[in-house]
């Protein structure tokens, strides 16, 4: 049971009905996230700001995506990676991608070292050693694409935790189980 109530959509009104209303026009329905930020339009605003602003940095869909659910894993956040599951599938990623993306791992490179720079940033809350640097600066990352990694740790975390304290219905079909690692 949800902690924090998700709001109604429709009976917000004031900024709240606005930033709703821009929601549902781009996604169809206001997900339960965005009706539990809504409790405060200040953090439901900045979120899609933040969100929408990285939508056109470096990285692509597909390596946001895998990002979010490298991340949302990292902070066993069941919410966004059901969310992100389905938003990784409309990306393009493949069944196979998704699951190696919960398991920090990408069968292309460069991504691959962006998802274990991602997973490092969020375990060693920000302190990564001279090495984890130096590692992903091997693999090609840019100092943009370092930057905008950072960047989505701290937007992913925004959601995991608010989920893990509001305790966030689901209302994205659930992300299975990790297969067994062979």
């Amino acid at each position: 049971m949800s902690r924090i109530i998700a709001l109604d959509p429709s009976q917000a009104t004031g900024k709240n009905a606005e930033l709703f209303s821009a929601v549902k026009s781009k996604l169809g329905v206001v997900p339960n996230l965005m009706r539990t930020l809504g409790n405060s339009p200040a953090a439901l605003e900045a979120y899609l700001g933040f969100s929408g602003t990285l939508a056109h940095g470096v990285l692509p869909a597909k390596v946001r995506e895998q990002l979010a659910l490298t991340i949302g894993e990292t902070n066993a956040c069941d919410y966004c990676l059901a969310a992100h599951s389905l938003l990784g599938k409309g990306a393009g990623l493949s069944a196979d991608a998704i699951i190696d993306a919960r398991r920090v791992h990408a069968v292309e490179p460069k991504t691959d070292a962006l998802l274990k720079f991602a997973a490092a940033v969020v375990g060693a809350r920000g302190l990564v050693s001279d090495d984890t640097l130096a590692a992903v600066r091997a693999a090609g990352a840019s100092d943009a694409e370092i930057i905008e990694v950072v960047a989505h740790v701290a937007l992913n975390t925004l959601t995991n935790y608010t989920n893990h304290i509001a305790q966030t219905a689901i209302d994205f079909p659930k992300a299975p189980a990790l297969p067994a690692a062979i």
